[in-house]
């Protein structure tokens, strides 16, 4: 067991790594070996090998590249081209109308996609310009764009609930029921704030005028949001309805969603070669960044925990005298302020080994620990200097658009996100009795497979 110095000294050189700019998978991996060599010797060797072999044979993980692959096939087929074409319409009379169109695609987009770069870049694409040409509140429209976009890594399927239910030993089905509300709170939230500044600053979110809506009648607009939303609505419940009813795992419903949604691209007469391999070869870029982050976080924190590092944070963490919700919220708090400078993996990976176990003493579920962990992720898409979103949306170099307006724009989301983090804390049989549904659909459905089988 290694001195709590020698310990203490491996986050130091962590956050001096972060701040000096490198890849976080090589900084994690290169401070976990070189102090793990230090502290074990050739040991380490085989420690690491066989925590990344562990890793690599996960079942649930090969859900994570089916999740992306079926993003981009959506991404592709333009379906949310059609959707937000459509429910603009719908909604485009109201003040911030056009925002709610934003989120309600958003929301949409992100049950079928689960990715957040391509929520993101797509929305902003398709909805950041209108917005602008309808003379929207700067602020307001990259905020709502971001945060919009944002929900993909929550609302399941996602690839973030995957890696954490994994890495958690909580099962993936149950955490995709659990983050449901939260994911779908938020929504409903953004939708609130959305109309209460126009209604305050009408100036803020005008309504679309009325030569422009005069070219659709009702019966139009009807008509083309039905032939754009039915669509992905089947795709949303052949996927999640297979798991929350129990049918399939998740691992078995990516599967069948990435195939579903190629079909899909096909009947918007989108689906080429050049798409599938593009595709494809996205779909490893990403799934390998993944499982880069992945192997250097397991490095660190098998180092970390193989020496001792448990033991000595859950001696400081019982010294302080907290509660089991105080620790909660230490924990909370931690992943906030890491959220500003690393990405949700690495986060993930640093704190679910050393405060998992120390919640479980106090009697905390972990499937709720996680479910709130996962609401409070979102953040680190948000939050300056380091904000993947922030940047997604930066780059798409829209006319009028500066940085500051995208920074000054997130603020009042990330205290929703917050807010939410806190009802989540407070009342967290909402998301166990979800989840616990989920879970007895699914013995239900095994023993009904078994009783076939016999």
């Amino acid at each position: 067991m290694a001195s709590s110095a020698f310990l203490i000294s491996m986050f130091v050189v962590l956050v001096i790594g972060l701040l000096t700019g490198h890849q976080l998978a090589f900084v994690l991996g290169g401070i976990g070996t070189v102090f793990g060599y230090i502290g074990w010797g050739d040991t380490i060797n085989s420690i690491f090998a066989t925590r990344v072999w562990d890793t690599m044979n996960s079942y649930s993980l090969i859900a994570i590249p089916m999740f992306v692959l079926m993003a981009n096939f959506l991404t592709a087929s333009g379906v949310a081209d059609g959707l937000f074409d459509s429910v603009k319409l719908l909604f485009g009379k109201m003040k911030g109308g056009l925002g709610i169109a934003v989120i309600v695609v958003s929301t949409i987009f992100a049950a079928t996609t689960g990715v957040v770069g391509a929520s993101v870049t797509t929305m902003g694409l398709l909805a950041l310009p209108v917005l602008m040409k309808n003379g929207y509140n700067k602020e307001l429209s990259c905020g709502t764009v971001a945060a919009g976009g944002t929900l993909g890594i929550l609302i399941p399927p996602s690839m973030m609930l995957v890696l954490m239910g994994s890495y958690s030993t909580v099962s993936v089905g149950q955490l995709f029921s659990a983050a449901l509300v939260p994911g779908l709170s938020l929504s409903a939230l953004y939708i609130v704030y959305i109309v209460v500044m126009c209604r305050l600053h009408p100036d803020y979110g005008p309504g679309m005028s009325e030569e422009e809506l005069s070219q659709y009648t009702m019966a139009t607009k009807l008509k083309n949001c039905a032939v754009n939303l039915v669509p992905p609505l089947i795709l949303i419940l052949a996927v999640l309805g297979s798991i929350f009813t129990g049918y399939a795992t998740p691992t078995e419903a990516s599967g069948v969603g990435a195939f579903a949604a190629m079909i899909l691209c096909a009947c918007y007469g989108k689906l080429n070669w050049k798409i599938i391999h593009d595709s494809m070869l996205d779909t490893a870029k990403t799934t390998a960044m993944c499982f880069v982050i992945v192997f250097g976080a397991n490095a660190f924190s098998s180092a970390f925990l193989g020496m001792g590092g448990a033991d000595m944070v859950t001696r400081l963490v019982h010294s302080l005298g907290l509660s089991g919700t105080g620790v909660f919220i230490v924990m909370l708090v931690i992943a906030f302020i890491l959220g500003c400078f690393i990405d949700w993996i690495g986060i993930v990976m640093i704190l679910f080994p050393i405060f998992l176990p120390i919640l479980d003493t106090y009697g905390y579920d972990r499937l709720v620990v996680v479910a709130t962990c996962a609401v409070l992720l979102q953040t680190c898409f948000l939050t300056p200097p380091f904000g993947f979103s922030l940047f997604y949306l930066n780059g798409l170099n829209v006319p009028g658009i500066k940085l500051s307006h995208i920074y000054r724009g997130i603020i009042p989301f990330v205290v929703i996100i917050l807010i939410v983090t806190a009802l989540c804390i407070a009342f967290p049989n909402v998301m166990y009795g979800l989840a616990m549904n989920t879970a007895e659909a699914a013995a239900e459905a095994g023993a009904e497979a078994a009783v076939v089988a016999g």
